[in-house]
C-alpha cells in the first residue's frame, strides 16, 4: 500500500498532499487499530473466534482413530537459533494437548504436522516443530511430518492422502483463528470435513496512538482475506 501511494503522489503531482493526507490517514486507522481491528473480524469469524479448550471438547469428540492436522505458522531466527513464530506455540500446546486427551479416551491418535519452508530457512517448519511437539508428550510413533507444503492449498492437498491411507474415523484441524476460515475451505475441497480447533485469537488495541503489532495484524488479516478471495476466484475458473 505505501508503494501505491508513493506512486499515486509520482503520477498526481498536482494532488500531492492530497495523497499524502490520504495515506497518513489509512496508516493511522490500520495502525490504530480501528481498520486494522475490522480486517481482523473478517478474516477471523465469530464461529473461529473461540480458543478449542477442556469446556469445549473431551472424550465423546475423539474416534476410535483420530487424527490431529496442525498447520505451520512460519519460523524465525532467534539469538542463533530457528524457532516457532509466536503464534505457533499456541498450536503446538493444543496439539499436544488433544493428542494427551486422545489418549486418555481409548482411542489410537496421530498428530500430522503441515509445514514446509516458504521462508527458506535452515529446515522446514515441520521439522523445527517436531522436538517442541516430542517433549510436549507426543510419541514419535504418533508423529507424521508433512514438510513440503508452502500454502495452506497445498497444507490441505498434501495431507489429504495421508489421512486418507490411515483411514481415521475423527479428524481435528489445529490452526490459529485468522488461518481456520480459510484452512477449513481448503480441506473441504480435498474432501475433508476436520473439526475446527482454534489455538489462539489474534486482537487489536484501539485507540490514538498507533501500534507495530496493529499493522502485523492487518497483514495477516489482509494476506488471509486475498487468500479466500483467491480461493473463490480459482474455484470459479476452474483451476482449483
Amino acid at each position: 500500500m505505501f508503494a501505491l501511494f508513493i506512486a499515486l503522489a509520482v503520477a498526481w503531482r498536482n494532488a500531492r498532499w492530497r495523497v499524502a493526507a490520504s495515506a497518513a490517514l489509512l496508516f493511522w486507522l490500520l495502525a490504530a487499530g480501528w481498520l486494522s481491528g475490522v480486517l481482523l473480524d473478517l478474516a477471523q469469524p465469530r464461529i473461529y473466534r473461540t480458543p478449542y479448550d477442556q469446556a469445549t471438547v473431551g472424550p465423546v469428540s475423539f474416534g476410535p482413530r483420530t487424527a490431529i492436522v496442525m498447520l505451520g505458522g512460519g519460523t524465525q531466527v532467534r539469538n542463533g537459533r530457528l524457532v516457532p513464530e509466536r503464534d505457533v506455540y499456541a498450536r503446538i500446546a493444543l496439539a499436544a494437548d488433544l493428542h494427551a486427551r486422545c489418549v486418555r479416551a481409548g482411542g489410537v491418535c496421530r498428530v500430522i504436522v503441515s509445514g514446509g519452508n516458504p521462508q527458506h530457512h535452515a529446515s522446514a517448519e515441520a521439522d523445527n516443530y517436531a522436538p517442541y511437539l516430542l517433549r510436549s508428550g507426543v510419541p514419535s510413533a504418533d508423529l507424521v511430518l508433512e514438510n513440503r507444503s508452502l500454502t495452506t492449498f497445498q497444507n490441505a492437498r498434501n495431507v489429504a492422502p495421508i489421512v486418507r491411507a490411515w483411514n481415521g474415523e475423527t479428524l481435528l484441524l489445529v490452526t490459529s483463528s485468522y488461518q481456520m476460515r480459510r484452512a477449513m475451505l481448503d480441506f473441504q475441497h480435498f474432501g475433508m470435513n476436520p473439526l475446527p480447533a482454534v489455538s489462539d485469537v489474534r486482537s487489536v488495541e484501539r485507540g490514538l496512538l498507533p501500534r507495530p503489532a496493529n499493522l502485523k495484524s492487518a497483514e495477516t488479516a489482509l494476506h488471509e482475506l486475498i487468500g479466500i478471495a483467491q480461493f473463490y476466484v480459482y474455484r470459479m475458473i476452474g483451476w482449483f
